[in-house]
């Protein structure tokens, strides 16, 4: 298929931005770059919103509840931004996060995990699963039930989220009823044939994502470690029922539906869902874009399902 219309719109609206030089880039210009790149957007009223200070893995991260109903023991959604393990923040998906909470009904925490390449990996994957292990001890304290408990994230994200369900099956962590992954990074070796037909153009780009990679790894064997690269996993059996979205023009579509076939192969129940016309990070257009809101829509509806 082509393009969406309104993605087109909005790759036009960046065409001009001037390319980085990922062989000199340092991380912390481009977060100041990136993560300012797009004007706030309004977002779904919450009746609460409210700073956390939650347990990492080496301290105390920031993170943000959102409760769309004035009530108590709400099913609890733990969320985990994208930006290729190296920026994004808890502003930057704050409108997703709302979008979320309002129309899945749970009540949604986004975590600030630490950032690469100043905390390399294993660091996020980590903060990641003892800030989910901590908001499960805390539940009663915020109001959720710890009983009904589901994780979601999108790009590198979405991969921290298949990181924490990981550990959670391996380790006798959390109960996890359910994950949302939009557009999941799950192979360090950026070698499928999406990364050869979209390398360049359609938002995310190959050397873009390989940079990424190398401001997370330590070492660059690190990319066959199944907690940085899910898909390389021997065993994905006991994870948690799961939303895959992925996204025609993109790279990372192949790796991402590969994965969901993994995960269907393992017994796991996986509903994969492919938005052609759609590039990366689509969902987070859906203020302004018709068929990321029917994506997030879709994906809402399943953690409601999932969770009540």
């Amino acid at each position: 298929m082509s393009l969406d219309k309104q993605i087109a719109t909005v790759l036009q609206q960046f065409s001009g931005l001037p390319e980085p030089d990922f062989g000199r880039l340092h991380a912390a210009d481009y977060r100041q770059f990136s993560d300012n790149l797009m004007p706030p957007i309004p977002g779904e009223p919450m009746a609460e919103v409210r700073e956390l200070r939650v347990a990492g893995a080496a301290g105390e991260l920031d993170a943000r509840l959102y409760r769309p109903l004035d009530q108590a023991n709400l099913p609890l959604l733990v969320f985990f931004h994208g930006g290729g393990f190296v920026i994004g923040t808890l502003d930057t998906h704050d409108n997703l996060c709302r979008a979320l909470a309002k129309q899945s009904g749970a009540a949604v925490v986004s975590v600030a995990y630490r950032l690469a390449p100043e905390a390399k990996f294993p660091a996020a994957p980590l903060d990641c699963y003892r800030a989910t292990c901590w908001l499960v001890e805390q539940a009663e304290a915020l109001g959720v039930d710890a009983n009904r408990l589901a994780l979601a994230g999108d790009s590198a994200g979405a991969n921290l989220a298949l990181a924490v369900s990981r550990l959670a099956a391996t380790q006798g962590g959390p109960r996890i009823a359910y994950q949302c992954l939009f557009y999941p990074v799950t192979d360090g070796r950026c070698g499928s044939d999406s990364y050869g037909q979209f390398a360049e153009g359609y938002f995310l780009s190959r050397a873009q994502m390989q940079w990424f990679w190398q401001q997370y790894l330590e070492r660059a064997e690190q990319r066959d470690d199944p907690l940085a690269s899910p898909l390389l996993a021997e065993d994905l059996s006991g994870l948690p029922p799961t939303t895959l979205i992925t996204a025609e023009f993109d790279p990372l579509r192949d790796e991402g539906e590969a994965l969901a076939q993994r995960l269907q192969q393992a017994g796991v129940a996986c509903r994969l869902q492919r938005y052609d016309g759609m590039i990366h990070g689509f969902v987070s257009m859906a203020p302004f874009v018709e068929r990321a809101g029917e994506a997030l829509s879709a994906a809402a509806a399943d953690l409601r399902a999932a969770l009540n």
